[in-house]
C-alpha cells in the first residue's frame, strides 16, 4: 500500500534530517531540475488541474495527486464532512433529548455510517475528525478518506476569561501509524485562532505540520478563525480575508473560514469572494454553520460557490443532525452543488429523493 511506502520514507527522512547536504549541491540542483521536467511531463495534465506545492517531493507528486483526487472527487473542490465537534462543541451538537436532533446522532458511529454510505456513493470528499476518534472506528471503515485533525479545544473557556489556544495533541508519527495500519488518511487538519495572543504558537505548529504533510504527499487543511480579546467581530470581512491570506502564507491547500458579514455595498457572497481572492492558491471552504432548513442551507451553499468563489464547504451539523437517510441525501445534494455545479433546484430534488 501507499501508506507503507510513505511510512518508510518518513522514517528515512527523520533519520537523515540532520545530515549535511552541502556536498554535491550543484549536482543535486541539476538533478532536481531534470526530475521536475520529467514529473511535469508525466503528471502535467493533473498538475495543471491542481496546484502541487513545491514542498511536495517530486517522487511523491503522484501520491499527492491521488490524495487530492480522493479528497475532492477529482474536481479540486472539497465536500468536507466536519466531524470534529465532539471536542469543539462537546455534546451540544449531538443530543437535545430528541427535540430537533435524532437520538441516533448521539452515537459517534452515526458519523462513520454516514461517511461510508456517502463514500460508496462517491458524494463525500473527506471525513474530518480528531485522530483519536478516527482510530476508534477506522478499522471498520478503512477505505473512507480521512482528514486527521491534530488539535482541538472545547468551547467552555470563553475569550473573556482567556484568549483561545489550541495546540497539537498528536504529531505526524501518530498519523503515519494509521496509514501503516491500512487506514486511508489523505491529509491533516489544524485550527488557528488569528488575533489570539497565542496565535504565534498555533501558526508555528500549523506551518510545520503543513510542510510535513506535503513531504509525505498528503494535503493540509487549516481552520482559520479570528478570535480573541483583540477581535471585536469574528465575522468582520476584512479579518476573514486576512485569515485567508495567512493560510496561504503558511502553505495550506485549503482553509476553512466562517461566512463573513458583508462589506459595505456588497452582499455576503461577494464579500466571501474577497477572501477567496486573498487566499490565492489556497482554496477557501466555507463553514456550514448551525443547522438550517434544507432549502435555505442549499441556497446559501450555492451562493458561496457560484458568487463567493469557494473551493468547497465544510458541513457538519447540517448533515449529521439528521437521520442517516436524510444525511446521506444532504451530502449528495452538497456534492452536486460543490463538485458538479448543480442548481439549487437540482440539489433540492436530490435531497428530497426525487
Amino acid at each position: 500500500m501507499i501508506g507503507g511506502a510513505i511510512l518508510f520514507l518518513w522514517r528515512v527522512k527523520k533519520r537523515n534530517k540532520n545530515l549535511n547536504h552541502s556536498r554535491g549541491k550543484q549536482a543535486w540542483n541539476s538533478a532536481v531540475v531534470l526530475k521536475s521536467s520529467v514529473c511535469f511531463a508525466q503528471f502535467g495534465e493533473k498538475m495543471s488541474k491542481y496546484n502541487v506545492p513545491a514542498d511536495v517531493p517530486n517522487d511523491l507528486i503522484e501520491t499527492y495527486i491521488q490524495n487530492m483526487d480522493a479528497a475532492t472527487a477529482g474536481t479540486g473542490k472539497m465536500n468536507l464532512f466536519a466531524c470534529d465537534q465532539k471536542i469543539e462543541h462537546l455534546n451540544d451538537d449531538f443530543y437535545d433529548g430528541g427535540d430537533a436532533i435524532p437520538l441516533t446522532s448521539n452515537d459517534p458511529k452515526h458519523l462513520f455510517e454516514i461517511g461510508q454510505r456517502c463514500h460508496d456513493a462517491g458524494t463525500i470528499g473527506v471525513l474530518a475528525g480528531q485522530l483519536g476518534l478516527i482510530s476508534q472506528y477506522a478499522r471498520d471503515y478503512p477505505d473512507l478518506p480521512y482528514l486527521v485533525k491534530l488539535n482541538s479545544k472545547s468551547h467552555m473557556v470563553k475569550t473573556a476569561q482567556r484568549d483561545p489556544i489550541s495546540q497539537a495533541m498528536w504529531d505526524m508519527d501518530d498519523v503515519m501509524s494509521l496509514t501503516h495500519n491500512g487506514i486511508n488518511v489523505v491529509g491533516i487538519g489544524y485550527t488557528v485562532y488569528i488575533g489570539s495572543e497565542y496565535e504565534h504558537e498555533m501558526l508555528s505548529e500549523a506551518a510545520q505540520f503543513i510542510r510535513q504533510a506535503h513531504e509525505l504527499g498528503m494535503i493540509a487543511v487549516v481552520w482559520m478563525y479570528p478570535r480573541g480579546q483583540a477581535v471585536a467581530d469574528e465575522k468582520d470581512p476584512q479579518l476573514i480575508s486576512g485569515a485567508a491570506g495567512v493560510a496561504a502564507c503558511i502553505g495550506a491547500d485549503f482553509a476553512k473560514v466562517n461566512y463573513p458579514r458583508a462589506f459595505d455595498g456588497m452582499s455576503q457572497p461577494e464579500s466571501l469572494a474577497i477572501a477567496a481572492q486573498a487566499a490565492g492558491r489556497t482554496g477557501i471552504i466555507c463553514s456550514g454553520g448551525g443547522s438550517l432548513p434544507a432549502l435555505e442551507f442549499l441556497e446559501r451553499l450555492h451562493a458561496q460557490m457560484s458568487v463567493g468563489n469557494c473551493m468547497g464547504a465544510a458541513t457538519g451539523r447540517n448533515i449529521h443532525q439528521r437521520d442517516t437517510e436524510s444525511a446521506v441525501r444532504m451530502t449528495a445534494a452538497c456534492h452536486a452543488i460543490i463538485c458538479e455545479g448543480a442548481s439549487v433546484e437540482q440539489a433540492m430534488a436530490i435531497f428530497e429523493g426525487n
